[in-house]
């Protein structure tokens, strides 16, 4: 690869020309940068499309530019799970390529991996030329993808070590609850405040229900369907899984509960400023069927669902909050960040809800 004045132009978070020598020397005869662009998507981690000579497409992952919440964002640790499920594993991921620890290359810790053809689907804009037939089968991709990161063999694919599930959703709880508090002091310092009452109620109520341990199973942390690149031909499929910062081992209902608060439906009074909303478009099942079709798959016991959704709402709620306060320090890249403030009383109210009731559906 060639460093030469001939580079492409900066954009946020990127420092071309020490990326484009950190590259020579990383990935020798890989070509020169000819273009550079932000990937649309993402509100946490940022994701760069590198064009090299002769086309090549590769993919950048980088921490966001404010606000970082302390343990999140660790390149290191997305780096290796895909690195780790990328060699026989059931489940779909791109090939990682290299990783940078050295924070003075782009000012932060970062990854490259290959570029996956595929589509995010997010919109209900977005299911205009999917069928119900593609819909219900993408459905069922999805469904399998989960089940599939839920048991892969953690030791066999060199992933005994990566998280601690003794005790994981308690401390969880106690993590967010730590986010929380540091986004907190990170809205007061612009001057905006927040009135949410609800949220410490709803700590209490979680900590009463806390579940028993389950067994150790790779779990994502943000699975849903715009964390995945999908393609419909020849057939509806996930092509890869996508954002795995928050992946660890620990309880995988805690991923089942997430993708349902995530799932949006045609009949839902409120639509939250995340997740797929496409998922409300005809073919798509329902949560109850996507929850259905999961326990099949993994022959998990879904009994105590409700606390599972709850716990992802209140969960849903600290990351979003994390996201109002880079918003509000105008550390963001990208749209829609004006809006996201808004989820997360609607967050609140809906984990307090699911628990009033007893159940999810």
């Amino acid at each position: 690869m060639t460093v030469d004045a001939e580079l492409p132009a900066g954009v946020p978070g990127i420092d071309v020309p020490r990326l484009a020598a950190w590259l020579a020397r990383e990935l020798p005869g890989s070509g020169r940068i000819s273009a550079i662009d932000l990937i649309a998507g993402g509100r946490s981690n940022l994701t760069y499309g590198l064009t090299l000579d002769g086309g090549r497409r590769i993919v950048l992952r980088r921490p966001p530019l404010g606000h970082v919440l302390p343990t999140a964002h660790d390149m290191g640790r997305e780096y290796r799970v895909l690195s780790a499920l990328g060699h026989g594993t059931a489940v779909p991921v791109p090939t990682t390529l290299a990783f940078c620890d050295d924070e003075e290359v782009i000012g932060a810790r970062f990854y490259l991996m290959d570029f996956v053809e595929g589509r995010v689907l997010r919109t209900r804009e977005d299911a205009a030329d999917i069928t119900p037939e593609q819909a219900r089968g993408l459905s069922d991709a999805l469904a399998e993808a989960l089940a599939a990161i839920h048991t892969v063999d953690v030791e066999a694919v060199g992933l005994g070590d990566f998280g601690r599930p003794s005790g994981y959703m308690e401390r969880q709880l106690k993590r967010w609850g730590k986010q929380w508090d540091s986004s907190q002091e990170a809205v007061r310092a612009t001057g905006d405040t927040h009135d949410l009452p609800e949220y410490d109620r709803l700590v209490a109520r979680l900590a009463e229900r806390l579940p028993a341990d389950a067994p150790a199973r790779l779990v994502h942390g943000d699975f849903r369907l715009d964390n995945a690149l999908a393609r419909l031909e020849p057939r509806p499929q996930i092509a890869a899984v996508v954002d795995w910062e928050m992946s660890t081992l620990g309880d995988p209902l805690s991923d089942l509960g997430l993708t349902l608060v995530y799932w949006a439906e045609a009949a839902d009074a409120e639509q939250l400023p995340v997740g797929a909303t496409i998922t409300s478009a005809p073919g798509f099942v329902t949560r109850r069927e996507f929850a259905g079709r999961y326990a099949e798959l993994t022959g998990f016991d879904l009994a105590d669902l409700d606390f599972y959704v709850a716990f992802a709402c209140f969960k849903l709620a600290v990351i979003l909050e994390g996201i109002h306060a880079r918003y509000l320090q105008n550390a963001t890249v990208g749209e829609g960040f004006d809006q996201i403030g808004g989820g997360v009383p609607l967050l609140l109210d809906r984990a307090h809800r699911t628990l009033d009731a007893g159940s999810v559906w």
